[in-house]
């Protein structure tokens, strides 16, 4: 279908949370269409839905060679202690910080179809889904920063080219 321009920081939908999509319709076929070209590009670990401005629950990934797509996912496990790990967004370009992180995670949810897609993984696929998931839920990993860090990251993202207020 096609590639989607990817939403910034800033951005009022970044920061609700998604509704339901509705399975087997044109338009969940045409997001998970749009969503798995999306994240092909290159340096694309995954994309929500909200990033390119659909406030539905859906996101697709790109890890390691895996590329897919999950719609109305829910996390339902992680596991062993968070990790620090440097992060970046797509809807934060040209930064990255170091944020804590679950080491596995364990996500289920549908394709269009209705039938059930589970995703797990550790290293950057639990990284991933963990990311991913809070896209959907309104929350940017910014927000899971330490105070300091995450006040030195808003001065230095407010400073950015493509920020606006």
């Amino acid at each position: 279908m096609a590639v989607r321009p990817i939403r910034f920081f800033g951005d009022p939908i970044l920061r609700s949370k998604c509704d339901p999509i509705a399975l087997s319709t044109p338009a969940a076929r045409a997001l998970a269409e749009d969503l798995v070209d999306t994240v092909r590009e290159p340096g694309r670990a995954g994309v929500a839905a909200n990033q390119i401005g659909v406030g539905l629950r859906a996101f697709s990934y790109n890890v390691d060679g895996d590329v897919g797509y999950i719609l109305n996912p829910t996390l339902v496990e992680v596991r062993g202690e968070p990790e620090p790990v440097d992060e970046g967004c797509l809807s934060v370009p040209g930064f990255s910080f170091p944020r804590l992180r679950y080491p596995f995670a364990r996500v289920t949810g549908t394709d269009v179809d209705g039938n059930e897609i589970e995703l797990h993984g550790d290293g950057l696929m639990a990284q991933a889904l963990q990311h991913e998931l809070d896209h959907l839920d309104g929350k940017l990993y910014i927000e899971g920063l330490e105070p300091d860090v995450k006040r030195d990251a808003l001065r230095a993202i407010r400073q950015a080219d493509w920020f606006r207020v």
